[in-house]
């Protein structure tokens, strides 16, 4: 009876985690819709979607190699989707320079980088092994992309001014946190649990700032180039609160820009 109970569980976090996943992947939405409107960029990175894809790609793997991972492999699936339709989007309105950028950053992740993990992976003959090393993976990327949130959150106080930063949108990746940890966690796959730890404590952060400067007045930032869409701790650039989530993580917790209003000089 408690195995049902936990499994049932399981399958409730599952579900939510499913719905919260598809809704910030659908968060950019607006934003490609401007973009075809205006034909034009208009100064919006590429950053935010490359990582995204590489990030719903590496645990759309781990999918496949876990058994019983529908729930991972439907979300991930949906998420590589959808962050390729963005990044075709993008590719064809971005100018020249933004358009090499962007492509020489695919062929970094999404082709080098993500090939050489599944080459040197399935080398590995002994599956349970395989499985654990692509978590190990996983956990090591989606750490490091967790770090994003920390130029929002020093704009934010470099500004005094949450212009930049989306309330309701920390919110849910907050709520997407902590879905997933119980899922992670009911399913005994501290691989899914143990990143989102990350992931709450940053949104938990996020909002009590928001709360803190929310009356602040705005603050107009300089522009930049395109040099700009590589993140630098000495130049922050402006933002739009966006996370890269796949099952199992919150990037979003991992919070990446995605609504850089800057504007690029070719």
């Amino acid at each position: 009876m408690a195995a049902l109970d936990l499994h049932l569980m399981a399958s409730v976090f599952g579900i939510l985690g499913t719905i919260f996943a598809f809704l910030v992947y659908l968060a950019p939405l607006p934003t490609f819709y401007r973009i075809f409107k205006t034909k034009s960029v208009q100064g919006f990175q590429s950053i935010p979607y490359s990582v995204a894809l590489f990030s719903a790609m590496l645990m759309l793997y781990y999918g496949f190699l876990k058994t019983h991972a529908l729930i991972l492999i439907v979300v991930n699936s949906t998420g590589s989707f959808i962050e390729t339709v963005y990044l075709v989007m993008y590719l064809i309105y971005a100018p020249p320079k933004v358009r090499i950028f962007t492509v020489k950053l695919l062929v970094l992740f999404n082709v080098l980088a993500y090939g050489l993990i599944l080459g040197g992976t399935s080398q590995i003959s002994n599956a349970s092994r395989r499985l654990t090393v692509v978590g190990y993976i996983n956990v090591v990327f989606n750490v490091s992309v967790y770090a994003a949130p920390l130029s929002i959150m020093r704009l934010v106080i470099k500004t005094k001014s949450v212009e930049y930063m989306s309330f309701s949108l920390s919110l849910c990746l907050t709520l997407l946190a902590v879905v997933w940890f119980f899922y992670g966690l009911l399913i005994e796959d501290l691989f899914i649990a143990a990143p989102n730890i990350l992931g709450f404590a940053f949104g938990i952060a996020q909002m009590i700032m928001f709360l803190v400067y929310k009356k602040k007045k705005k603050v107009a930032l300089p522009e930049c180039s395109l040099n700009d869409q590589i993140p630098n701790t000495d130049r922050v650039a402006t933002v739009e609160n966006y996370d890269i989530v796949t099952a199992g993580e919150t990037n979003t917790q991992t919070q990446l820009e995605v609504g850089d209003k800057e504007e690029f000089r070719s």
